[in-house]
């Protein structure tokens, strides 16, 4: 199913992994822990300054290079990808939690 969120067209495939590994015990204490990209779309003046800033609590030191940034085809919106070790599934969910807590952000992979 396709669907319009915020002006951005989503197929179900887009978003069901994310649902899978938010809302199942599909995470074993063996998958920990890993690199994760973690992807947050949205409209806000400074978005990657508002992502490392929900970021560095959970993993703070991260370099510059773990973070990219570009703007989307027609410049109305950013995104910010991440790339951080995660240690468990609910460091997993607090991370997801805070980057989706970004005053702007429409939508967090």
């Amino acid at each position: 199913m396709i669907r319009r969120y915020h002006g951005l067209v989503l197929s179900d495939d887009d978003t069901r992994g994310l649902r899978d590994a938010m809302e199942t015990e599909k995470n074993p204490a063996a998958d920990f822990p890993h690199l994760h990209h973690v992807k947050a779309i949205g409209q806000h003046a400074d978005l990657l300054a508002a992502v490392r800033a929900a970021i560095a609590p959970h993993a703070p030191d991260l370099p510059d290079m773990a973070f990219s940034c570009r703007p989307s085809s027609q410049g109305q919106y950013q995104a910010v990808t991440v790339s951080l070790e995660i240690n468990s599934h609910e460091h997993l969910l607090a991370v997801y939690s805070s980057v989706k807590g970004i005053d702007g952000v429409i939508l967090c992979l």
